[in-house]
């Protein structure tokens, strides 16, 4: 019997050593999946989204040893009435206002700072279908209509065989994907404890295997299309989206601070929500679209590129927000008014008529209720309308 315990306390001990060991070695994965369940917590949310690199991993890029590219600075001007109750309410960290390419207003809100690297959110779909511009120019992709499966042969016998790059930009792919922020089992919120964990979003998004309907045919949005799209240029090119970003528009730009990129456990890029900028820079942005793709006398993205990406082509229904390549424009927009948007209150709002580029970061935890993004473009044409 004694020798039949002092074996079993041998077995326990080892299990014991062993648990340890597993705890030390997931550690990290185990830290970042508790970090990413209290991520849009009410006390934790400002803090954490302007310090991303705490929850999940990154990749920096360089902003490279050049100047920063300045932006000139203009006549204050009154934001117009209701405009502090809207900052307020919809809980804006950063409100950053260009007019013909000068600062008008700058402020930040929640104890944040010009430094804070703030997360984009879905904001980063636009940065991501700037470069697919330039790389459809410079020839790695042939065409928009080719097949996606074409550049990442591990596609096929996917839920995405037979659609096309441009289905995917158009977000018209056909692919079931849940997205619902609210139901833990959501797509969503699975694929977000894939980056948490280190795993792969590549082999995720292969994994998919349901349509809804055929490619091209309806419109619904669906954010694991732009990582299709990142797996293309990825493929095409032979190539990482963070050094394709940073060679031809961070570093052309003249960025103030080196950026960052959420990744997976693979070093893949979460480019359809995980870029992180300071405000000017995504204001920086935003103006060199505005310019037709020019900055400082370089053209960044091809100009034919703006004008398609911003021009609605997705399948919309009638009475929907309209969508082109990974840009919005409501209902009504006006020739030239488009924005990119990401969840909790992120924008880039231009008013090409005007001159105007709105820069906003926020922690709005109440973005998801009927009508906030309506009273979001009502507010940015407000603040343009105003400098008349």
């Amino acid at each position: 019997m004694r020798i039949i315990l002092k074996r079993l306390a041998q077995i326990l001990l080892v299990i014991l050593l062993l648990a340890i060991v597993a705890a030390i070695w997931k550690r990290e994965e185990v830290g970042r999946l508790l970090a990413v369940n209290s991520l849009f917590s009410e006390e934790k949310i400002v803090h954490n989204f302007s310090n991303m690199e705490r929850a999940f991993l990154t990749k920096a890029m360089s902003r490279g040893t050049g100047e920063v590219s300045p932006l000139p600075v203009g006549a204050p001007i009154t934001l117009p009435e209701g405009a502090q109750d809207w900052i307020t309410d919809r809980a804006v960290t950063a409100l950053v206002v260009l007019k013909d390419g000068e600062v008008r207003h700058e402020s930040y809100h929640l104890g944040t700072s010009p430094e804070d690297r703030r997360i984009s959110w879905s904001v980063a779909k636009s940065f991501l279908s700037a470069l697919t511009g330039i790389v459809l120019e410079q020839g790695a992709i042939a065409s928009l209509d080719d097949p996606v499966e074409r550049y990442v042969p591990e596609l096929k016998g996917s839920a995405y065989e037979g659609a096309t790059l441009r289905n995917v930009l158009n977000m018209s792919s056909g692919v079931v994907f849940n997205e619902d922020y609210l139901d833990f089992n959501s797509d969503i919120n699975r694929m977000g404890r894939v980056l948490a964990l280190g795993q792969s979003m590549d082999d995720f998004a292969a994994g998919l295997s349901v349509t809804f309907a055929a490619p091209g045919e309806t419109w619904k949005y669906v954010s694991i299309d732009t990582h299709i799209v990142g797996m293309v240029i990825r493929g095409a090119t032979g190539q990482t989206i963070p050094d394709l970003l940073e060679r031809y528009i961070v570093q052309p730009m003249g960025f103030e601070a080196d950026p960052l990129y959420i990744t997976d456990g693979h070093g893949a890029a979460f480019v359809l929500g995980g870029l992180n900028l300071r405000a000017r820079d995504y204001a920086r942005f935003g103006q060199m679209f505005l310019q037709g793709g020019t900055w400082n006398g370089t053209q960044i993205v091809p100009a034919d590129w703006v004008a398609a990406s911003t021009t609605p082509s997705a399948p919309t229904a009638s009475g929907e927000q309209k969508y082109g390549y990974q840009w919005w424009m409501a209902p009504d927009a006006p020739e030239g008014e488009y924005f990119a948007r990401g969840i909790y209150g992120q924008y880039i709002f231009i008013d090409s008529a005007r001159g105007v580029v709105i820069a906003t970061n926020g922690a709005d935890r109440g973005f998801r209720e009927d009508g906030i993004n309506d009273t979001n473009i009502a507010m940015f044409r407000a603040i343009a309308a105003s400098m008349d």
